[in-house]
């Protein structure tokens, strides 16, 4: 397996990194976390002017036809800067739209995703459900040429900014995927800030009427493009999870390396440094199950084959996660824990990437299912 990136995909990466590195510092990431909507504007039309929200959809809908691979550098990037724009949700509503929407449905939805004018949010999971991706409460009825949209979604990232829901629902049919007016009557979000500073909201759905249009692809039909789609989100999710892990990895070798203790910094004290080498070959190992997890979404048409991948690197990616942001932490001592420096806010971010798209436990069980 190549594991070098095209010259294309590191020239975004590279554009990404050196925008962020510019105009996305740690002081203004904390401005727009504690700010109304917890999203920038500006941010976020710079990230579409870049084309990552055109990445993953087909040429054929005018987007760049790119998949897990184009994106694991960007993501990456991302990480090491922890944005809280959530471009993954995006990206994640524009592959299902592509997958499930017909020509007049993509045509209604992609260029506004694409440009920036519009965004989206995808509502599959349900209280009670913790990572099922086959809708309990949420239903959709039948009606008069349209459909009643009845339940509650949980912990759906993005869906305070979005103008858009991707909303999962069980109809007679089977699983449905609805397109759905972020602000229709009915529709009652109770937003919410997570640990690492992202925006999400529970949502309830109470007797929505929807169009017959709606309906995105053939009623009942949505589960195997469901389950495809997030896995492509997960493997993006191991990405940006490298990059945060890189970013305490970076963070505590400096610190260390500043840090003194009997005349002398704490980077030359022999067991510290096994910690820190430790923490460097685990991200490591994490960066080669993501790109495995990256490549298996792209490349193969086997579900079975494709899950395993992606469940494997996720369980990787857990344990990585939880070992790097606690050492990085620790080695920074009490000052690990303060507001002030970024290494409190990776821990945070890690701990809630191993939490997103499954944790590990749920992807150890679904691997051990799929053996």
């Amino acid at each position: 397996m190549n594991f070098e990136l095209s010259p294309e995909q590191q020239q975004l990466a590279d554009s990404v990194r050196k925008y962020l590195a510019n105009e996305y510092s740690f002081e203004k990431r904390k401005a727009i976390v504690h700010s109304a909507s917890g999203c920038s504007d500006t941010v976020w039309q710079t990230l579409t002017e870049m084309g990552l929200t055109s990445m993953a959809v087909p040429e054929a809908d005018e987007g760049f036809g790119g998949g897990a691979v184009d994106l694991m550098a960007v993501m990456e990037a991302l990480g090491e800067a922890l944005v809280v724009e959530p471009l993954i949700d995006n990206v994640v509503c524009g592959r299902l739209l592509s997958r499930l929407g017909s020509a007049s449905q993509r045509a209604a939805h992609l260029p506004g995703l694409m440009d920036g004018s519009q965004r989206m949010a995808l509502a599959s999971l349900e209280p009670g459900q913790r990572y099922a991706l086959l809708p309990q409460s949420t239903q959709a009825t039948a009606a008069a040429g349209g459909w009643v949209l009845q339940g509650q979604k949980s912990l759906v990232t993005g869906a305070a900014s979005a103008n858009t829901l991707l909303v999962t629902a069980r109809t007679s049919g089977g699983v449905s995927v609805f397109a759905v007016d972020a602000k229709a009557p009915g529709v009652t979000l109770n937003t919410s800030r997570t640990v690492d500073g992202f925006r999400v909201a529970d949502v309830s759905f109470t007797n929505v009427q929807l169009a017959g249009d709606a309906l995105l692809g053939a009623e009942g039909q949505a589960l195997p493009v469901i389950e495809e789609v997030a896995d492509f989100a997960t493997a993006l999710i191991c990405a940006e999870a490298i990059g945060a892990m890189k970013s305490a990895n970076d963070a505590t070798l400096d610190y260390m390396k500043q840090r003194k203790q009997f005349g002398v910094p704490i980077a030359s004290f022999q067991v510290l440094q096994h910690r820190m080498v430790e923490m460097y070959i685990c991200t490591e190992q994490a960066r080669s199950m993501a790109i495995l997890a990256a490549s298996k979404v792209d490349n193969t048409t086997d579900a079975h084959e494709r899950a395993k991948a992606v469940s494997a690197a996720k369980i990787k990616i857990a344990d990585a996660a939880r070992q790097v942001s606690q050492e990085s932490v620790q080695l920074h001592g009490g000052m690990g824990m303060t507001e002030e420096l970024k290494v409190s806010h990776t821990f945070r971010r890690l701990t809630m990437l191993a939490q997103q798209w499954g944790d590990a436990d749920h992807h150890l069980e679904r691997y051990a299912a799929l053996t």
